[in-house]
Formats: structure tokens, C-alpha cells, sequence
């Protein structure tokens, strides 16, 4: 019998400075009002000073593995999906398989902005189902507040800062993960990127004097992207597990902004209370969205033990990820 494979435990982390809406209109032109009926952001998580990716990774790792009762030296592999790193290299994985003392694991960072947490799920998943790991640690965290341009109030009023992670290790058969549907449209990376900072544009006086270290996003084309897709790529990994649509407890989406999220759930004709929201504290994590979602979602006793659970995302690459799982824990004690 194929072995199955699950989340065996989670743990995440916000930082304690909160953005909110009326801050922000001290700071660009905009309103509360306008945040909200566009976005449904309320507040923003901001890193301290000299609070980093592998600062924020740490801490929800470490609480994710006291939820699974697993040692540092039990985990095999660590991947970061990140689109923030606190370097260029070394990972911002390995910074972390140091710091909490993974001592027999290989560490990596995964690139596929907001799909990254649900690509590591897959990956890591497919890792330990393969035999070539037992345990594996992802962690989906982002400070995208360091490469925010503050001027800028399409982008700014979006995004916080934040961690999640997840344990992945064997499970009771017939739990786990069910369905993967992994897919990227790079015709669309122009739509969402940092424009300088690595090989093709080396930083400079004249590349930062263009604000080119920031996020450069078209909104418009990132949600016309979005609302097609979400749907698309959930109802895929949904046929790859034999399901439905009307089979799922819980949607977990990107939390990326209200309007896409009703979009996503309307396609799978789902109602709203089967979806899990928490856009409007966090906004925008990238990476971290789900992870976060899914430690709040278990904190508050919605995930039960057997129940269907579909994770859906999309981001720059363009990149879009679904997951579907039949959850195997009910309870997240370190959060």
C-alpha cells in the first residue's frame, strides 16, 4: 500500500508591530475605506528592527515541532519558500536547519512567491512518501515590509510580514495528502517582480535611485490572473484525489485579498463558511498566508481529524498550487 503522508504538526508567527489602515494614511494617499472595499485589509504585521526571514522562520519552527512532539534531529529536510531571504545565499533554509539544531537534514529555499508553502508541501510530501526522507520541516515566511516602496500605495497597503510552518511525516492511511496540482505561466512574471538585485540588474546607484529593490506589481493583470486560475487549479487537484468540490470541509486560500478569495469560492460554488479569512488582520504574507491560516484555522478547532481540506494558491512566477488533504491532527498546542 503507497505510503501516506500528512502534516504531522504546525506552528507559526506574526510580528508584534501592527500596521494599521489609518497608520498608512499618514504615510501615502489612501483611506480606510478604500483599503478595505478593494482588499478587506485591516492590518499589517511589520518586522522589527533587525527582525529577519530566518528570525520569524525560527520561531514558527520550532513551535511546529514542539505541535508534532519531533526533534530537531529527527527532521531530514528544511525548505523555506520565501521571496524575501535575508540573502541571496546562503539559504535562509540552512540559517534555520543551524539555528534549531537539524543537524541530518538538507536544507534548500523554494521560489514560487505566494504558491511557495503549498509547492513545498508537494515537494516535501512527495520526499518522504518516495522513502528518501521520514520527516521534513517547511516553513513558508516572508519580511516583504524590507522590499515594500512606501510611496507607492498600490503595494504598500498589501503586503505584512509573518511566518508559518509545517512538519511532514507519515500518517494513518487514507490521511494526508490526496491531490497536487503544481503549475507556473512565466509570460506573466513581468506582472509581479523585483526588478533589480540579481544578475540581470546588479545593484547600482541608478537602481536604487529607480526604487527598482521594491516590489513592481499590475495589479489589474495579477487579479485578472487570479480569479481564473484558483478555481482551475482546485478543482484539478481536487479530480487527482477522486473528489468534489461539495466533499471539502475547509478552503484554505492564498489570503491575498478579499475579492479573489469570494471569486475562488464562488467558482467551486462553496460557501463562505467553509472558507477560512484572515485577510483582514494579515493582509498580504505571501508565502506565509496559508501556513498562518492553517495554525489559526487549528488553533480555533475548525480542522477536525479526517476532514477534507483543500489549500490553494497563486504568485509571482506566475505560479499558481492547490493541495488537497484529509486532515490528521486536531489540535495545535504551541500557538
Amino acid at each position: 500500500m503507497e505510503k501516506a503522508v500528512g502534516i504531522l504538526g504546525l506552528g507559526c508567527y506574526v510580528p508584534e508591530k501592527v500596521l494599521t489602515n489609518h497608520d498608512l494614511e499618514k504615510i501615502v494617499e489612501t483611506s480606510d475605506e478604500w483599503i478595505v472595499e478593494r482588499t478587506g485589509i485591516k492590518n499589517r504585521h511589520i518586522a522589527a528592527e533587525g527582525e529577519a526571514t530566518s528570525d520569524m522562520s525560527v520561531i514558527a519552527a520550532e513551535r511546529a515541532l514542539a505541535d508534532a512532539g519531533v526533534s530537531p534531529e529527527e527532521i531530514e529536510l528544511v525548505i523555506v519558500a520565501t521571496a524575501s531571504a535575508d540573502h541571496a545565499f546562503p539559504s535562509t533554509a540552512c540559517l534555520v536547519q543551524d539555528r534549531i539544531g537539524a543537524k541530518n537534514a538538507a536544507a534548500f529555499d523554494l521560489s514560487a512567491g505566494c504558491s511557495g508553502f503549498v509547492y513545498s508541501l508537494g515537494v516535501a510530501s512527495q520526499m518522504v512518501k518516495s522513502g528518501l526522507y521520514k520527516k521534513a520541516l517547511i516553513i513558508g515566511a516572508e519580511t516583504l515590509s524590507r522590499i515594500m516602496n512606501w510611496e507607492d500605495r498600490n503595494t504598500c497597503v498589501l503586503f505584512g510580514d509573518g511566518a508559518g510552518a509545517a512538519v511532514i511525516g507519515e500518517v494513518e492511511d487514507g490521511l494526508g495528502v490526496l491531490g497536487i496540482d503544481l503549475g507556473s505561466d512565466g509570460s506573466g512574471g513581468k506582472y509581479l517582480f523585483q526588478p533589480a538585485g540579481g544578475s540581470r540588474r546588479p545593484a547600482s546607484h541608478e537602481t536604487v535611485d529607480a526604487r527598482e529593490h521594491f516590489i513592481h506589481m499590475n495589479g489589474n493583470e495579477v487579479f485578472k490572473f487570479a480569479i481564473q486560475i484558483m478555481g482551475k487549479t482546485a478543482k484539478r487537484a481536487l479530480a487527482k484525489a477522486g473528489l468534489e468540490p461539495a466533499d471539502v470541509d475547509l478552503l484554505v486560500p492564498h489570503q491575498a485579498n478579499i475579492r479573489i478569495i469570494n471569486s475562488a469560492a464562488k467558482r467551486l460554488k462553496m460557501p463562505m463558511e467553509k472558507v477560512w479569512v484572515n485577510v483582514d488582520k494579515y493582509g498580504n504574507t505571501s508565502a506565509a498566508s496559508i501556513p498562518i491560516a492553517l495554525c489559526e484555522a487549528q488553533e480555533q478547532g475548525v480542522l477536525k481529524k479526517g476532514g477534507t481540506v483543500l489549500l490553494v494558491g497563486f504568485g509571482a512566477g506566475l505560479t499558481w498550487s492547490s493541495i488537497v488533504l484529509k486532515w490528521s491532527k486536531e489540535t495545535c498546542k504551541n500557538n
